[in-house]
């Protein structure tokens, strides 16, 4: 019986997700980052969900997003009205989640081709 390894298309996945790390393809990022299945945005300045706020919104928004799913860690915490309300004047969709269920979503959907975006908040390392 032959072996391969079995990777989805050319886009960026998500492999692992643990409570302070998350894998993107085969590289393990520790600190909150933002993920589209052509390019991942390291060091996104959140550490929490109560941080977020309308600033944080562009960041998202030049990655060309049809929905966001904000993964906010071994949690779920809604963030501010402010933070929802600015993608969403825009057209934009977001889902929040727990880190893992927002790598499950992220890699159906960008399995599917779709304009999808993810927000991950992971804790500050200490």
């Amino acid at each position: 019986m032959d072996l391969s390894l079995d990777r989805p298309g050319n886009y960026l996945f998500v492999r692992r997700v643990d409570a302070r790390s998350i894998v993107v393809v085969d590289r393990e990022l520790t600190a909150s980052f933002l993920l589209s299945p052509e390019r991942a945005v390291e060091n996104w300045p959140v550490t929490a969900a109560s941080e977020l706020d309308a600033s944080h919104v562009e960041a998202i928004l030049e990655l060309k997003p049809e929905v966001v799913l904000l993964g906010t860690g071994e949690r779920q915490v809604f963030p501010a009205h402010a933070f929802m309300a600015g993608l969403l004047r825009k057209g934009v969709g977001v889902e929040v989640m727990d880190n893992a269920a927002a790598a499950r979503t992220y890699d159906l959907l960008a399995g599917e081709s779709r304009r999808v975006v993810a927000a991950f908040i992971l804790p500050e390392q200490k």
